[in-house]
C-alpha cells in the first residue's frame, strides 16, 4: 500500500487508515534483527553485503507468505528493508534534500520543513511499537539507549543529523522524535549569498573579521541557521591554525588540516561518566588552541570560554540562543552565574565586553527564510551598561505576490572601534564599507547604547 505525501498544511489531517500488512512487517522484521543480531549497526560493516543478504533473507520470508499479490511482495520488502537497514517511513525524507526537518508527533502524525514552512504528511508508522523499535536504532548507533528509566535521550544519525526522541512516560502522547537534518554538503558564505542570507560586502566582512582574529558570537533562535553560518565563517580560519572544536553533538565540519573535535558524552545507565561541555572547554586549554569553537554555549561553559577568549584565544567563535544582540549579552551573564560562583554583576560585563567583540544576529523571518539581521559591535562599559553599536542593520522594503520579504543587510553608518586589531595584523577593509547606501537613512543606535550617549 503506498502512501503519499500531502502538501496543502492548511487542510485538516486526513483519516488514516490501518495498515493491513502491518503484523506481516514486524513478524518478518523481528525475525530478520534477531537472526542477524548487532551486525545491523556496526558502523564499519560492508553496507552493499549486508543490503544483500538482508534483501535475500526478507524475499525468503515473503516467499512463504500466501495470498499476496506481486505489487504487494515489492512494496513490503521495500517497507521492511527501510525499516531494518535505514529508518523506516522517515527514510525518504531523510534521503530529500528540500526536507530540512522531521516531527513524529505519534505514529500517525508525521510533519516535515520545507523552506521553513511546516507540511503535515500522511505518512504513517504501523504502530507505536513501530515507532520505538525506530527510535531505538537511531538511539543505538551512537551508544544511547531509551527506555523507561531513561525516556529522554539526543543522538545524532550517521550522516550527522541531531535527533530528540521522548517517550512515556514523559510523553503523554506517545513517541515523539524530532530530527534536525543534517546538509549533505557544507554550506559557505557564497551560498549563504545566493540565499540572500546575507550580502556580499557583509560576507566579505565577515570573512575579513575571522582574519583580524575577532572573537565573535552567533546569536539566534532555534532553526536559524547558527550552525550552518558558524560552519560558513569559519572557512576564513587560516590553515596555520590549530582549531579545537567542542560540541554536544559533533556538527561542524572544518576543512583545515590543523582541526582537532571533541564531543561531549552524558552519563551512563548507573548516573555516572557524564563529561559536560564545559570540561571539554577547561582541558582544551592545556591542548595549546589558536581558536576554539563552541558549538553552542548553553550553561556554566560561558565563563571557561570569556575567560579562553580573554586570555590570548583570539578568533574565538561560539553559538547562543537569544533573540536579539541584547538578549544575548543577558544570556551570556545569565549561563555565568550558572558556574555557581558569587561573581558581581558588574565584573561578569567587564568580562564579556573585554572578550567579544562583535554579534551575528539570526533570524528567521515570516517568510520562512533565514536571514543575518543584524552585525552588531560590543563596546565597552558605561555605566554599568554594555554598549552595543550596530553596524549593519536588516530592513524591509516590501512583501512580493509570493509573501517573500524584499529587503536588505545595510550599514549604519557607524564606524567600529575594533579596527586597530585589523591594522595590527595588516587587514585591509574596503573603503564605503560603513556609509550608508544612497536613498537610506542611517541605521538606529540600539537603545540602551544611544541613552548612553556612545559616539557616533
Amino acid at each position: 500500500m503506498q502512501l503519499h505525501e500531502r502538501l496543502s498544511p492548511g487542510q485538516p489531517p486526513v483519516e488514516q487508515t490501518v495498515d493491513p500488512f502491518a503484523e506481516i512487517k514486524d513478524r518478518i522484521h523481528l525475525s530478520i534483527i534477531e537472526d542477524l543480531g548487532r551486525q545491523i549497526f556496526k558502523s564499519n560493516v560492508d553496507s552493499d553485503g549486508l543490503k544483500t543478504q538482508v534483501t535475500a533473507e526478507i524475499a525468503t520470508r515473503l516467499a512463504e507468505e500466501g495470498g499476496l499479490a506481486r505489487e504487494d511482495r515489492v512494496q513490503l520488502a521495500a517497507d521492511i528493508a527501510d525499516d531494518i537497514l535505514g529508518h523506516g517511513p522517515l527514510e525518504r525524507f531523510l534521503a530529500d534534500d528540500t526536507v530540512t526537518e522531521i516531527m513524529v508527533n505519534g505514529p500517525s502524525d508525521i510533519w516535515i520543513e520545507r523552506k521553513g514552512k511546516l507540511v503535515q504528511t500522511t505518512v504513517r508508522f504501523s504502530d507505536e511499537s513501530h515507532l520505538r523499535r525506530i527510535i531505538n536504532k537511531m538511539v543505538a548507533t551512537v551508544g544511547r539507549r531509551i527506555d523507561e528509566s531513561v525516556p529522554m535521550v539526543d543522538a545524532r544519525l550517521p550522516d550527522g543529523s541531531r535527533v530528540n526522541a521522548i517517550i512515556p512516560p514523559l510523553s503523554l502522547t506517545g513517541p515523539l522524535v524530532t530530527i534536525r537534518k543534517f546538509s549533505k554538503r557544507r554550506w559557505d558564505l557564497d551560498d549563504l549569498i545566493r540565499m540572500e542570507s546575507l550580502s556580499v560586502e557583509t560576507a566579505d566582512f565577515l570573512q575579513r573579521c575571522i582574519q583580524a582574529e575577532l572573537n565573535i558570537l552567533v546569536s539566534g533562535g532555534t532553526g536559524t541557521g547558527k550552525t550552518t553560518l558558524l560552519n560558513a565563517m569559519s572557512t576564513a580560519i587560516p590553515e596555520g591554525d590549530r582549531i579545537i572544536t567542542i560540541e554536544d553533538s559533533a556538527e561542524l565540519r572544518l576543512n583545515q588540516r590543523h582541526v582537532l573535535r571533541l564531543e561531549c558524552r552524558p552519563s551512563n545507565v548507573e548516573g555516572e561518566g557524564a563529561v559536560e561541555i564545559r570540561d571539554l572547554v577547561r582541558n582544551s586549554l592545556r591542548m595549546r588552541p589558536d581558536r576554539i569553537i563552541v558549538g553552542e554555549v548553553r550553561g556554566a561553559e560561558a565563563l571557561d570560554m570569556l575567560q579562553a577568549m580573554n586570555t590570548g584565544h583570539d578568533g574565538s567563535l561560539c553559538t547562543a540562543h537569544a533573540n536579539s544582540p541584547r538578549d544575548a549579552l543577558a544570556r551570556i551573564e545569565t549561563m555565568v552565574l550558572m558556574a555557581g560562583y558569587d561573581l558581581p554583576l558588574r565584573a561578569i560585563r567587564q568580562q564579556v565586553c573585554s572578550a567579544l567583540d562583535l554579534i551575528v544576529q539570526l533570524e528567521r523571518l515570516v517568510d520562512g527564510s533565514r536571514r543575518v539581521t543584524a552585525i552588531t559591535e560590543v563596546q565597552r562599559m558605561e555605566s554599568d551598561v554594555i554598549g552595543l553599536q550596530p553596524l549593519f542593520e536588516f530592513k524591509v522594503d516590501a512583501m512580493n505576490d509570493k509573501r517573500q520579504l524584499i529587503g536588505s543587510l545595510r550599514s549604519t553608518g557607524l564606524r567600529p572601534t575594533f579596527l586597530d586589531k585589523f591594522e595590527k595584523r595588516d587587514i585591509k577593509l574596503p573603503a564605503g564599507l560603513f556609509q550608508v547606501p544612497n536613498g537610506h537613512g542611517a541605521g538606529l543606535m540600539d537603545p540602551m547604547t544611544a541613552r548612553l550617549g556612545v559616539a557616533r
